[in-house]
């Protein structure tokens, strides 16, 4: 690939996604255009480049795009300082500020392949027994710890519908979430990503961090992969968004937890402002945002308030 055509390809990417590829990752594109210029016919880089600049195969071309630029590394219980932050901070403070309402909104804004959103769903339903006592032994999230995570893979479970948008409600949740409406709205830019998180089904690479109580509660085991549970995936509604599409992003609004965990690594910082700006207009006043490990607002906005717990920050909407 040329330098010319690579600037092309990034200005084009970033331009419809907000992602952005420095000099140092023209590899990258090399690499994962191959596959999309061989669906195509095409010899050369140049000659894909110019099919993405027609109107008639924009629109058409740009998810396979995207799936193939985009990277789904991701697992079960993922940066388990956050979760606890989550647990035992975020979520109580959410629930005595929605005591009138009972609901709660809760957004996984780069869900990838679900895990995720399903490891949100799994802390839910685990608060609920928890607060309900419905087990005489010790719950799989005791306290302030994180008592373990699970393991992934890919494929289908069988006997499941699939469905663009489960229902989003609660069933099964007890103790201090008992008759609330809980919802876990999760969306990703990648078609492929959302269609493996939608089957719900994972190899062991994916669930290393589940712990054996939590994978027998919430998995069933299916042709070698762990499949998720029914009661699980109720919890948990699917859709595609790029966050680069503000009217898309828009229907998200009313949320009171956003996670964007590992995802604004891809962006620069005119993108990272634009992307985290819309988080703010999505969440409800006193909001949290949490974003990943080794990423930071510092330099990106004032309009949240950084708090630290569990040794890491989470950002409330000031």
């Amino acid at each position: 690939m040329s330098a010319p055509t690579f600037v092309g390809f990034r200005n084009l990417i970033y331009e419809k996604s907000g992602i952005y590829f420095p000099d140092n990752k023209k590899y990258v594109l090399d690499s994962r255009l191959a596959s999309r210029l061989a669906e195509h016919n095409c010899t050369t880089f140049e000659e894909y480049l110019a099919l993405l600049k027609t109107d008639a195969w924009r629109d058409k071309e740009l998810p396979a795009l995207f799936n193939a630029v985009t990277t789904n590394e991701t697992f079960f219980f993922r940066d388990l300082p956050q979760l606890q932050a989550f647990n035992d901070l975020i979520l109580p403070a959410m629930i005595k500020e929605n005591q009138g309402t009972k609901r709660l909104k809760i957004w996984s804004a780069a869900c990838s392949t679900g895990d995720e959103p399903f490891t949100l769903a799994i802390l839910l339903l685990e608060r609920g027994r928890e607060g309900a006592g419905s087990s005489g032994k010790e719950p799989a999230l005791a306290g302030s710890g994180l008592a373990g995570a699970m393991t992934p893979g890919a494929g289908g479970c069988k006997g499941e519908k699939e469905s663009v948008l489960a229902d989003s409600r609660a069933g099964g949740c007890n103790g201090d979430l008992g008759g609330w409406n809980v919802e876990v709205a999760a969306s990703d830019i990648s078609e492929a990503a959302l269609g493996s998180a939608r089957r719900g089904a994972y190899g062991p690479y994916a669930m290393r961090h589940v712990s054996p109580p939590l994978l027998s509660r919430y998995f069933t085991m299916e042709d070698g992969l762990h499949c998720v549970k029914p009661e699980v995936k109720r919890l948990v509604r699917f859709a595609h968004i790029n966050l680069f599409d503000s009217a898309r992003v828009k229907l998200m609004k009313g949320m009171d937890i956003i996670f964007c965990r590992n995802c604004l690594i891809y962006f620069d910082d005119k993108a990272k402002k634009r992307v985290v700006d819309s988080f703010y207009d999505c969440l409800n006043p006193r909001g949290y945002l949490l974003i990943g490990f080794s990423e930071s607002l510092h330099n990106v906005t004032r309009a949240f308030h950084p708090i630290s717990s569990h040794k890491t920050v989470v950002y409330q909407k000031v």
